[in-house]
């Protein structure tokens, strides 16, 4: 991808990249000022604290703002609606962090933000405080130069994004006419391996389950009892071996039923993604892809459902050998889904397979997530390109859906609007790991974008 034809922003939005060039050293200190607070949602650390800290920040700004409570961790919501006539982007992130286990693998404090080799190292730089961070930052900007913004803003905040988010879907369908919006923008995730900007349309979904079986009372003699008692472990093997066949099609019956196949543009917009296979094998020590051979890199991760087997389990698996029978055994999967696949849908077509092929296996679901998709041709696809063409001066990478899940369903299935990921972190942030860090050129990129957003929105007219 090259880089994009050299543009001159308009006088207003130059203003603005002239303030944030003016003030880098004091975003620095204040995006880390912020990192040092912990908001960990799997163990309740700092989320209240946090999401107080997030609505005087938003008050600070001239937001109407509150932390809204919910039957676990607050939302925090705020809104500027003081642009007239111009369009509304809802702006969605997440405060809460993952735990920072394991503690000895840091090189420094995981909550004493660090600067080393032009990064920040901390936990949630990355994921996510650090990029909607940049948002407030690129609000804040506009608001210093000008005394006001070119659009209204949503600002949502989730506290249990990095849990799941068990409970946006609730809040969503109760909040609607808070959350009314054009489209949304999640400044979360990494750049393109390449540290090119990307913008992403669409997320696929997910659904989980678990598969028991037992036999026997308890584990037995392989010599004794071979042969004559079922072994529990083959019972999943074959189960499993109905489920997906050596060609890499998924065989339950129905389940890709519900798929609307790319279109030609999604096709076009995925094959113009740049790839080395060779070396994205060698990254991870693979000599070859799954099955099917004839199916491209991005296509297996955008258009197409998947069935993994998270892990297989039962019997002896300590050192030497042990002619054990055992008399149960586990198998935990996921299937991602796509467009148009729900997880009542596709889990109900597991069971019924099941049922059909194992009925002395237990089948439990475990739930899942819609997928999201937003057309490319959507009119906010070209505000979210020319916003990034000005703040970076290249043209963004474009994916029709990436290969993980985010809850962008509430947006374009409760909320009926367009949703867009655009990422402001580095590819190797180590989000979830220790020594998460983000470059302190992509935290400036980030609300560069941010503030050149605000300004291309400003420029069109609210929809109707």
């Amino acid at each position: 991808m090259s880089a994009a034809k050299a543009q001159t922003p308009p006088d207003e939005l130059a203003r603005v990249f002239d303030h944030i060039a003016a003030n880098e050293e004091s975003f620095v200190k204040r995006v880390m000022d912020y990192v040092r607070h912990p908001s960990i949602s799997a163990q309740d650390v700092g989320i209240r604290e946090v999401a107080a800290l997030l609505v005087e920040t938003l008050q600070g700004l001239g937001f109407s703002a509150e932390a809204v409570p919910t039957s676990g961790h607050p939302m925090v919501l705020g809104h500027w609606n003081k642009a007239p006539g111009a369009p509304t982007v809802l702006l969605y992130g997440h405060y809460d962090v993952q735990p920072p286990d394991p503690l000895d693998a840091w090189i420094s404090p995981p909550f004493e933000p660090t600067i080393r080799d032009g990064r920040i190292y901390a936990r949630g730089i990355g994921d996510n405080k650090g990029q909607h961070f940049a948002q407030l930052l690129a609000i804040e900007s506009h608001l210093k130069v000008h005394g006001t913004l070119p659009c209204n803003i949503v600002f949502l905040l989730e506290g249990e994004e990095e849990i799941g988010s068990p409970r946006i879907a609730e809040f969503v369908a109760a909040n609607r006419d808070r959350l009314k919006a054009d489209f949304v923008v999640t400044a979360d995730g990494p750049l393109h391996a390449s540290g090119l900007p990307t913008i992403s349309y669409g997320v696929r979904g997910v659904a989980s389950f678990e598969l028991r079986v037992r036999h026997a009372s308890r584990d037995l003699h392989s010599g004794n009892f071979g042969g004559v008692a079922p072994n529990p472990i083959w019972t999943l093997v074959h189960l499993l071996g109905t489920m997906k066949n050596a060609d890499g099609e998924i065989t339950i019956e129905g389940l890709a039923d519900t798929v609307i196949p790319a279109t030609a543009n999604e096709l076009a917009a995925a094959a113009r993604l740049p790839l080395d296979l060779a070396e994205a094998k060698a990254d991870i020590a693979l000599e070859r892809l799954d099955a099917p051979a004839e199916r491209s890199y991005y296509e297996r991760l955008m258009f197409h459902p998947t069935l993994t087997i998270n892990g297989l389990h039962g019997g002896y698996g300590g050192p030497g050998s042990k002619t054990v029978l055992p008399h149960e055994a586990f198998a935990k999967c996921d299937i991602r889904l796509v467009e148009a696949q729900t997880p009542d849908d596709v889990l109900a077509k597991v069971a019924a397979h099941v049922a059909r092929h194992a009925p002395e296996v237990e089948f439990i679901s475990r739930g899942g997530m819609l997928p999201s998709k937003t057309p490319l041709e959507s009119p906010y696809g070209e505000v979210l390109r020319q916003a990034i063409r000005l703040a970076q001066g290249v043209d963004p990478l474009e994916y029709p859906t990436m290969g993980g899940s985010l809850p962008d369903y509430v947006f374009t299935k409760t909320l009926g609007i367009p949703a867009f990921v655009v990422p402001y972190a580095n590819a190797d942030e180590a989000n979830h790991a220790p020594n998460e860090n983000l470059k302190l050129d992509c935290f400036i990129n980030g609300i560069r974008t941010g503030a050149a957003l605000l300004d291309q929105l400003g420029r069109r007219k609210a929809a109707g």
